[in-house]
């Protein structure tokens, strides 16, 4: 089921994470959109190259949580402003949180995707 507002994209990834589901996860993302990877900040592009690089995260299924604290929409772009954090099993393996910036884009067929992704832009 594709996020219908920007918003909705962060309790969708949320989710994608909480049941571990790589493939949920992948689908927010535009084909060829680009994400920063923390917590190092490496930058991928391309569903492939994220797949590779969050699969790890996301196989630990954390506790993911986010809270959009602004948004900027004008024709079909939005810009989302939201603090996140990432806590594994247990409190263990994982833990992160931070502010990120979301670039999304409405589709053709009304769904939501994430272009630009930089969950390190503060925190």
């Amino acid at each position: 089921m594709p996020a219908r507002t920007p918003e909705e994209i962060h309790a969708m990834l949320s989710a994608a994470f909480r049941a571990g589901d790589l493939e949920a996860f992948l689908e927010l993302y535009e084909p060829d959109a680009t994400l920063i990877v923390p917590p190092e900040g490496q930058r991928v592009s391309g569903r492939e190259e994220i797949r590779s690089a969050v699969a790890p995260t996301i196989a630990q299924r954390p506790r993911f949580s986010s809270e959009v604290e602004r948004k900027l929409e004008a024709d079909g772009i939005a810009l989302t402003c939201v603090r996140w954090r990432a806590v594994g099993e247990d409190d263990a393996a994982v833990e992160m949180e931070g502010w990120g910036a979301v670039v999304s884009r409405r589709q053709e067929d009304g769904a939501w995707r994430i272009l630009l992704d930089d969950p390190m832009t503060r925190g």
